[in-house]
């Protein structure tokens, strides 16, 4: 429902994503939101999930690699999570994510998704 009111609002995006998740609570659930943006700080994608693994990640990074406001990655960009580069590397093997994708694994590279994510908090 969440995801089919987003879709239309969604700019397109450019080649260096900005990845990281966070714990919210859902219709009195905690769950984890994966989320996505570009360098100038479009959203690329978002995606609940219950567990903070790499299968999650990998259904993450699946779901925004479909959508078709998105630029395929150069250069993406994680905080110290080891399920980031599990998945991505799942990815290249299975050839669902461009090879020459570069991973930036820096926890203070990610502020324009933490700050993001104040917001949602709010809520």
């Amino acid at each position: 429902e969440l995801d089919k009111r987003v879709r239309r609002h969604l700019q397109s995006t450019n080649d260096s994503w900005r990845v990281d998740e966070t714990y919210v609570k859902v219709k009195g659930q905690w769950m984890y939101l994966y989320r996505s943006v570009d360098s100038k700080g479009n959203t690329i994608d978002f995606y609940l999930s219950k567990t903070r693994d790499h299968k999650a990640a990998k259904r993450f990074f699946k779901k925004a690699l479909r959508s078709f406001h998105v630029s395929k990655p150069r250069v993406i960009t994680v905080d110290k999570n080891p399920a980031y580069p599990m998945a991505i590397e799942e990815l290249k093997k299975e050839k669902k994510m461009p090879v020459g994708i570069q991973i930036r694994q820096v926890k203070y590279l990610n502020n324009i998704v933490e700050q993001d994510h104040r917001f949602i908090k709010r809520r």
